[in-house]
């Protein structure tokens, strides 16, 4: 049964009962050694590796050069000893973490050691090495690695207290499996509207406005596509699903995904179906665009509109094209983006849950905590305060827009959905099949796959 969260008074008398194995004077983290591989900075948190769109995943890994104070993970990986806490980070949290553990070692006297993984590692080693006692009490992870992480029972649930109630409830929600909550949530991120100010000055608040818009400066000359969508993209297009009331799987009452329920058959996923067919005979969507084409159309000024995430942030301002970020449309109803969220999570076999609970709880949970996070990688908050500090408009909006979606499903069944969905929507985009025909299809090929 999940223990409560320890705070004030209880904390310490924990902490006592752990530092019987621990010595005085013990060193916080070894002396800075050069990382193995790096880890995204401006990727969403990784979707599933078998989707086969243009959505980004996880960056390509790279040596960043040393970062002082962490060190990098040998092979095999270390484990966690009884009274130090071990945190497998990757290269742009760890320095932020090794830092909160000095606080919380020159409180405690409790050692912490982070060690540096390349992102996507983390999930695999922790597999691999939970199980038999070799892992570390607290990794940094992706809510959507729960179901498999969940499946395999190494992560043990979290109570986050009354601290709860400071974080986005989508945030909550994403770290949920079951109807328990399994991590820490720090960051997310969601796809927005992205327009040229010169093109459209006052962004539209509706899809029929976006389409019109399109259409004119499309018939006008202006632009070569008024609104870009890269074609057999699910990512992207989520919005459109959800917009008209469509979903990939229905939610319990207590906001789980139910995997018996697949819903891209319908009456909203039907309408999303029709609608993407309407834009293509209308030419407002095109078959031969990928996700470069995309980024390219706008950045030299030959569209005017797109959906995508904070990741091209650089890319959009380094081309000088005029650019807002705004609210996705409203379209049958509030459309609602994917929501991808980062966070810690506390190994099911961990030498020190206690201690890796206090630490998340008490030195991660606070404002400074989630500051310096911030500081190191400005993703889109979950912490509700600290958006009430940020003066980015840009990273504003995101955030709202992550506030307003719906958690990429971290259910193991979303694996069987990603190639059916596509090829619907390039059967669509290519006008190679009935548009209702094509996303029947893949629903019912979802539903044989995952055994409904």
């Amino acid at each position: 049964m999940l223990r409560r969260l320890i705070t004030g008074s209880a904390l310490v008398m924990a902490l006592i009962l752990v530092l019987v194995a621990c010595t005085p004077g013990a060193e916080t983290t070894p002396s800075p050694a050069a990382p193995t591989v790096g880890t995204p900075t401006d990727a969403p948190t990784d979707a599933p590796t078998d989707e086969p769109t243009g959505a980004p995943t996880e960056a390509p890994t790279e040596d960043p050069g040393a970062t002082p104070g962490v060190t990098p993970s040998p092979s095999p990986p270390p484990g966690a000893e009884e009274g130090t806490l071990t945190i497998w980070a990757d290269e742009v949290r760890a320095p932020v973490l090794t830092t909160l553990g000095e606080a919380f070692t020159a409180q405690f006297n409790v050692p912490v050691q982070v060690y540096q993984f390349g992102f996507g590692d983390i999930r695999d080693q922790l597999i691999l090495t939970g199980p038999a006692g070799e892992g570390p009490d607290i990794i940094i992870g992706a809510h959507d690695w729960l179901g498999q992480l969940v499946e395999n029972g190494v992560v043990a649930p979290l109570d986050l207290g009354d601290k709860a109630a400071s974080f986005d409830e989508v945030a909550l929600q994403a770290f949920s499996y079951d109807g328990q909550l399994y991590g820490l949530p720090y960051a997310s991120e969601a796809i927005a509207l992205y327009y040229n100010t010169e093109l459209v000055p006052e962004p539209p608040t509706t899809w029929d406005e976006l389409k019109q818009i399109a259409t004119d400066l499309q018939a006008a000359g202006d632009v070569e596509q008024g609104y870009v969508l890269q074609a057999g993209d699910p990512y992207h297009s989520y919005p459109i699903l959800s917009g008209m009331g469509g979903y990939i799987f229905a939610v319990d009452d207590q906001g789980a995904y139910d995997a018996q329920d697949v819903g891209l058959d319908s009456e909203g996923g039907l309408a999303y179906a029709n609608e993407l067919d309407q834009m293509v005979k209308d030419g407002l969507l095109r078959a031969n665009v990928d996700y470069n084409t995309m980024i390219s159309l706008f950045t030299e000024g030959r569209s005017a509109m797109f959906m995508t995430g904070p990741w091209e942030l650089p890319n959009i301002r380094e081309s000088g094209v005029p650019y807002g970020i705004a609210q996705i449309p409203t379209m049958e109803q509030e459309a609602a983006p994917f929501v991808g969220v980062q966070g810690m999570m506390v190994n099911a076999f961990a030498a020190n849950r206690l201690l890796a609970e206090a630490f998340l709880t008490e030195y991660v949970a606070t404002d400074e905590g989630m500051q310096s996070l911030y500081d190191a990688d400005p993703r889109s908050p979950v912490w509700t305060s600290l958006r009430e500090t940020i003066d980015d408009p840009d990273a504003l909006a995101f955030a709202e827009s992550a506030a307003r979606g719906n958690p990429m499903p971290a259910i193991p069944e979303m694996s069987a959905v990603w190639g059916a969905w596509t090829d619907a929507i390039n059967l669509i985009f290519t006008q190679s099949e009935d548009a209702e025909s094509a996303m029947t299809t893949a629903a019912e090929r979802i539903r044989t796959t995952i055994g409904n």
